[in-house]
């Protein structure tokens, strides 16, 4: 299958895409494989969770938060 047949198809599909209402977007996102990805998750997972124990409002808020989505999942 030559590479003409197959941008013509990625077109059409392109096309299509686009009737029905969508469009493309590029996002760039952090390289997981990238050396020092996982410690640098970690150190701002220590910084985030040092900030929580140092908000005394935070857990409040987030029972009050709790009690809005009760009524959000029907069974």
């Amino acid at each position: 299958m030559g590479t003409t047949r197959v941008n013509e198809r990625v077109q059409r599909h392109r096309d299509a895409l686009r009737m029905a209402g969508l469009r493309p977007v590029q996002i760039w996102v952090p390289d997981t494989r990238r050396p020092g990805f996982a410690e640098e998750c970690r150190r701002q997972s220590r910084l985030v969770a040092q900030a929580d124990l140092a908000d005394d409002g935070l857990q409040q808020f987030m029972d009050e938060a709790l009690v809005d989505v009760d009524d959000w999942t029907t069974e």
